[in-house]
């Protein structure tokens, strides 16, 4: 990952652990401090809470949650929040740790707008992926419509959940255009006020990352 973000100036990273990954050693928060130490490290996570695929006691996925808030603070960097079927500890989790200090982004948000209005409450950004674009996705589309324009953020996850034409494909970056024109016509605006506003929220967000020049 280091070797592409220096090689490319428009890409950035982040360092952390997915929730739902049990292999390989666990992260402290003084190396996560030390992986956000290279200057194209703008966020740490992905990180926090998935009671979607595992079962039983989950009390170690809470524990590298509360790990990755506390390296975020420690070096002062915004976090990138995933939360699935776990909305309550997610937010409690925040709260106790004091995730605010930092903010950051629920990314590939699929909650209601109660947990949205909480994370925005705390400062965070609501980033919607091409599940907005989906027919049955009334609970996203609603909360896409609710978000305020300037913490608002547009993603794909990809290579997952491409938006519709695509549906079913392997997703992209380029695809991204068609979230924010979902969005715009949901809100009953144009289309370029969506990607003005979103761009500038992200440089707004992970101040490390600048655009690349053309």
């Amino acid at each position: 990952m280091f070797a592409l973000v220096e090689k490319y100036p428009q890409f950035f990273a982040s360092v952390g652990v997915h929730p739902d990954n049990r292999e390989g050693l666990e992260a402290s928060a003084e190396k996560l401090v030390q992986l956000a130490e290279h200057p194209k490290v703008v966020a740490i996570g992905e990180t926090g809470l998935d009671y979607y695929r595992l079962e039983g006691d989950q009390e170690w996925q809470r524990e590298r949650f509360r790990t990755h808030i506390r390296a975020a603070n420690d070096c002062s960097k915004p976090l990138i929040i995933h939360t699935r079927e776990a909305a309550a500890d997610t937010l409690k989790i925040m709260r106790e740790e004091q995730a605010d200090k930092v903010g950051g982004v629920m990314h590939c948000f699929t909650e209601t707008r109660e947990v949205a209005e909480a994370a925005l409450e705390m400062g965070f950004y609501i980033s919607i992926s091409g599940i907005v674009t989906f027919k049955n996705a009334s609970q996203i589309k609603e909360v896409a419509k609710y978000v305020p324009l300037d913490r608002l953020l547009v993603e794909t996850d990809s290579p997952y959940l491409a938006p519709v034409p695509y549906r079913g494909k392997t997703n992209e970056p380029g695809l991204v255009r068609h979230v924010a024109e979902e969005i715009a016509k949901l809100r009953g605006i144009d289309f370029e006020e969506i990607a003005v506003a979103t761009t500038q929220n992200f440089f707004r967000l992970f101040s490390l990352a600048q655009p690349a020049l053309p």
